[in-house]
């Protein structure tokens, strides 16, 4: 097992740099999953891991040793890829042991390797048939298994919940999550799904132009964003966002409305315009004329709760509501952000401001 240590890493694709500099620690068996938009870096990020790319720039280290110009075969780490890769005219008992038959382990070794996998993953009966007789989850299972056999430092995933349906990705995703607290072993996941992410992740590196955003748990991305960029891209609906001024008697909305400070950490110094964050279940329904009017647009109910999507101040807004409240398009409600939960954000910067007015 071990750790990776990443600085001021440099990657370019001919005269377009994909990654400026990139400075990341991955302790030893922590899951990490980096999420970001198409574009991001993210997957470049892992290729290079993967020494299936050339470092321009920087240093990377796996454990204690520098693996700038080490081979990808001699880095001692497993990937797996969003199209499961596997030999269609081998078994999957033979999908699994080939790897360990090119570095010439013993049968005796191979056999039990590939038992305590398929144990582990639960396809024990599925080892003597090819791939074309699997469904999609059997065979990103397999895929995990062929990684898991050899017995890797690191795990590496490319997007490999992208080819399942909703149901199966959500089932893979909790056997990946539940499968490193079994193995114990450092792992790197990518994806562009931020509910996987959340639901994943020990901690969360949001990417964007190939640019770390933030890094923490899922919790902290979540409830104390960096940025616009990082309140927008993660939560699902993401982040509304609400041009307020910043006057003596309080934060003024568009149409007029005042926020009570109580709700809101006002942020000290001259600031003028910024921007209001709230995400959607943090909005509190209040009685008429003590918070801000809002229009219903469309409902959505979901059956679990149900999204709201109004016009408020000018904006297109959405409140997760309980589906016990029955809204209905038409109706005017009045809404008030849930005490501590709203955010500051500089329109300039981008950068989320605390209540001393500083940048976090």
């Amino acid at each position: 097992m071990a750790s990776i240590t990443i600085r001021n890493l440099v990657k370019n694709y001919g005269g377009v740099t994909v990654i400026p500099g990139l400075d990341l620690e991955i302790a030893d068996e922590e899951f990490i999953v980096l999420v970001g938009p198409s574009g991001c870096g993210k997957s470049t990020l892992l290729r290079v891991l993967a020494g299936l790319e050339a470092i321009d720039g920087g240093e990377l280290m796996i454990g204690d040793r520098r693996v700038n110009e080490v081979p990808a075969a001699k880095r001692d780490i497993a990937m797996v890829f969003q199209d499961y890769a596997l030999y269609p005219h081998m078994t999957v008992r033979q999908n699994m042991a080939f790897a360990l038959e090119m570095r010439g382990a013993e049968s005796a070794e191979i056999a039990s390797k590939i038992e305590e996998a398929a144990r582990l993953l639960d396809i024990q009966p599925y080892l003597d048939r090819r791939p074309k007789a699997l469904s999609g989850g059997q065979r990103q299972r397999v895929a995990m298994g062929r990684a898991i056999v050899r017995d890797p430092q690191v795990f590496l995933f490319d997007e490999p919940l992208s080819n399942l349906d909703a149901k199966l990705r959500g089932q893979v995703r909790a056997e990946i999550k539940m499968l490193s607290k079994k193995l114990k072993t450092t792992m790197v996941f990518v994806t562009h799904d931020q509910i996987e992410a959340m639901t994943m992740a020990d901690r969360i590196v949001v990417m964007k132009a190939g640019v770390i955003q933030q890094v923490g748990t899922p919790e902290q991305v979540y409830e104390n964003p960096a940025n616009l960029f990082v309140a927008s891209f993660i939560g699902s609906p993401s982040m509304n966002f609400l041009p307020v001024d910043i006057q003596a008697d309080g934060l003024r909305l568009a149409d007029g409305s005042l926020l009570p400070e109580s709700l809101i950490a006002r942020p000290s110094g001259d600031h003028g315009k910024l921007t209001l964050g709230i995400r959607p279940e943090h909005f509190e329904l209040v009685q008429e004329g003590q918070g801000l009017a809002a229009d219903i647009e469309l409902v959505e109910p979901l059956g679990s709760d149900t999204l709201v999507h109004v016009s408020a101040a000018g904006q297109e807004v959405i409140v997760r509501v309980s589906p016990d409240l029955r809204p209905k398009a038409g109706q005017r409600i009045w809404l008030s952000p849930a005490a501590g939960k709203a955010h500051l954000f500089d329109p300039e910067t981008e950068i989320r401001i605390d209540g001393t007015g500083k940048a976090d």
